[in-house]
């Protein structure tokens, strides 16, 4: 690659080569490169227009001016000149060359000069997590007696309840970020229209103040709107069935006034229902809250309250359970949706995916618009930090979906496939400091997803900061060895939450059946032949088998699949991994995983149900035995 180009590239964050899954060179090629620093107002088209833009970055260098934010750790100091600092509780204090150590956790502005910057000061890092064993829920297939045809918010709390009873400490819950309520309701709860704003079709509506103060009349008119439970999850019906409901019950609401945030949310949803879900096809005035903003209609005075029931419903979560409710945050969001509306300004205008590998061979493109690095920092990070806040205000821990993205994320330009795509880089040390602060003011403990081609950096940094990576039975290989031989659990690293399987990978008994193999051949996803496939999938289920024969976690004759499992999650057991996590898909025998990822309509995405109720999990004999062997190991 020229020299220019690659100096201009790495400049503004763009990487012009990466490592993959087996740790092998890939260059990326040029014009992918110029297409994506074409995404950050950077223009390499021309030999010319690179050269222009690298005396701008030199001329900038030269400027030697402040950084927009400075995210600064507790402890530390950092030179910034003569100035004033204004804190955030109040008061001020004067800086005379450097900020001082001792500065408070909080959001600060600095003025020197001409210039204001914000200071975020972070601690050092988190307490460290507990140790705890507990369950990993997609909710809407967790379903009960009363759910109106998904698992709703007061299954989870229910759920909760059992789970603390039980002696789990922990239970990790799918997002529940609003989608776009427009049909067809999107079903996958990893591409949002908001992830500053919940989900409504997780209400139990007869939980709510307004079903209370209804008339009889009124809660039999409700009450016949209830939509059953089915073989699959139909969005669609859920909503036109809660929606009805809500709109009867709207004569008895009470609604406070909303925040700025909340009204440009409703504000979105109602002219979303009048307009169309994509908001770039909407009249010119619409398209930027700034020249929709009016008085809130009473169509987005609806949805405002319809954000108030959520809230309540979490808050009545967490006030019955003992186990700490640890919300998941989706990575991006449907760039139609409320925050791409929202948050135009800050997100760039391309897709997040990530490369081919082992478990994705034609890598991903999960249509979901990333941060802009540039913008996020002349905005202070503050469209960051409310998200997380968002999230951190129903819940006692987070867990961050590819963590790897506050590093760098895997940008595809816009008509492109998932492999011709670049990764662009992120002030780590910021977005982490950010993480660190918010999830201390609300002590939660934190949970980075770094699985897949992850930096050993990422995890190392998750270490440093008492928050906890992610380890799944299927990847704890040693890659460096010969045939790349599994671990034994007493390798594991300490500072991670085990299990055995994600929501994008196969499910304990779908994998020992062959599932994975015979759904993706199937449906076309494969990019070996099946008879390799096949092959491997065995040769995989026969190092499991004796990995479980070493430890002592089954015998040397024949076992049926559901003691396989048993012996599964013995593994977790045996490692050292603060939090161990249970999930009932595995348990129960499901071998469908809940999604696939590369497919859109060739499967059932989001949309399986758990095949017993919730009641009939608590009392499952196989739950049961999971429950007792995960009990017994944290009581030790």
């Amino acid at each position: 690659m020229d020299a220019d180009l690659t100096a201009l590239a790495e400049a503004h964050g763009v990487a012009t080569w990466y490592e993959d899954g087996q740790r092998q060179r890939v260059d990326v090629a040029p014009d992918v490169v110029v297409e994506v620093l074409a995404l950050l107002d950077v223009d390499a088209s021309t030999p010319e227009s690179v050269r222009a833009e690298l005396e701008r970055v030199r001329q900038r260098t030269a400027e030697n001016a402040l950084p927009p934010v400075i995210v600064l750790r507790q402890g530390t100091t950092r030179a910034v000149g003569a100035g004033a600092l204004r804190l955030e509780e109040g008061g001020e204090l004067a800086v005379d060359g450097e900020l001082p150590a001792d500065l408070p956790l909080g959001w600060h502005e600095l003025h020197v000069g001409d210039q204001v910057v914000t200071v975020a000061v972070a601690p050092p890092a988190l307490p460290e997590p507990p140790r705890a064993w507990g369950w990993m829920l997609q909710l809407y297939a967790v379903r009960s007696a009363g759910s109106w045809g998904m698992g709703d918010l007061a299954d989870l709390a229910e759920f909760s309840r059992w789970a603390g009873e039980s002696g789990a400490g922990v239970v990790l819950v799918n997002p529940l970020h609003a989608p776009n309520l427009t049909k067809p309701v999107e079903p996958s709860p990893y591409s949002p229209s908001s992830r500053q704003f919940v989900n409504p079709l997780y209400l139990r509506v007869e939980h709510t103040d307004a079903y209370a103060r209804a008339d009889e009349a009124t809660r039999a008119r409700v009450d016949a709107l209830r939509a059953p439970n089915g073989d699959r999850i139909d969005y669609d019906e859920v909503w036109r069935a809660k929606r009805g409901a809500l709109e009867l019950l709207w004569p008895f609401a009470e609604v406070a006034e909303p925040d700025a945030a909340l009204r440009d949310f409703a504000t979105f949803c109602a002219l979303a229902e009048e307009h169309g879900p994509r908001w770039r096809e909407w009249p010119e005035e619409l398209r930027h809250p700034r020249s929709a903003r009016t008085e809130l209609t009473e169509r987005a005075r609806f949805h405002v309250w319809l954000q108030q029931l959520c809230t309540a419903q979490l808050e009545a979560v967490r006030r019955g359970s003992t186990v700490r409710v640890v919300h998941d945050l989706a990575v991006g969001v449907n760039p139609a949706g409320a925050d791409g509306w929202m948050l135009q300004d800050v997100l760039a205008k391309a897709s997040v995916g990530a490369p081919p590998d082992e478990f994705n061979q034609q890598g991903q493109n999960w249509g979901l618009p990333p941060w802009r690095p540039d913008r996020l920092a002349e905005q202070g990070y503050r469209p960051y930090r409310d998200v997380l806040r968002a999230v951190l205000r129903h819940a006692d821990g987070i867990r961050i979906d590819h963590v790897a993205g506050l590093w760098r994320l895997w940008w595809v330009p816009e008509g492109s496939g998932p492999e011709r795509g670049t990764y662009v880089r992120y002030d780590a040390e910021a977005m982490l400091g950010v993480l660190a602060l918010e999830a201390h003011r609300a002590n939660a403990v934190v949970i980075g997803e770094d699985l897949g081609t992850v930096e050993p950096e990422v995890t190392e940094a998750l270490h440093e900061q008492n928050m906890l990576g992610s380890t799944v039975v299927w990847f704890q290989r040693d890659h460096e060895a010969d045939g790349q031989p599994l671990l034994p659990p007493s390798t594991w690293p300490a500072n991670a939450v085990a299990s055995i399987s994600t929501h994008d990978l196969p499910t304990a008994p779908g994998f020992l059946s062959g599932e994975h193999v015979r759904v993706r051949a199937e449906i076309g996803v494969l990019a070996r032949s099946l008879a390799e496939e096949q092959a491997h999938a065995d040769a995989e289920r026969a190092d499991f088998i004796e990995l479980l024969r070493a430890e002592s976690l089954l015998g040397s004759g024949e076992a049926t699949d559901d003691e396989i499992v048993v012996a599964l999650h013995g593994l977790l057991a045996h490692s050292p991994c603060r939090v161990l996590l249970a999930s009932p898909y595995d348990v129960v025998g499901e071998v469908r995983q809940p999604n696939l990822p590369g497919t859109v309509a060739e499967y059932p995405n989001w949309k399986l149900p758990l095949p017993l109720t919730l009641a009939e999990l608590r009392e499952d004999p196989r739950v049961r035995q999971v429950v007792e062997l995960l009990r017994t190991t944290r009581q030790v």
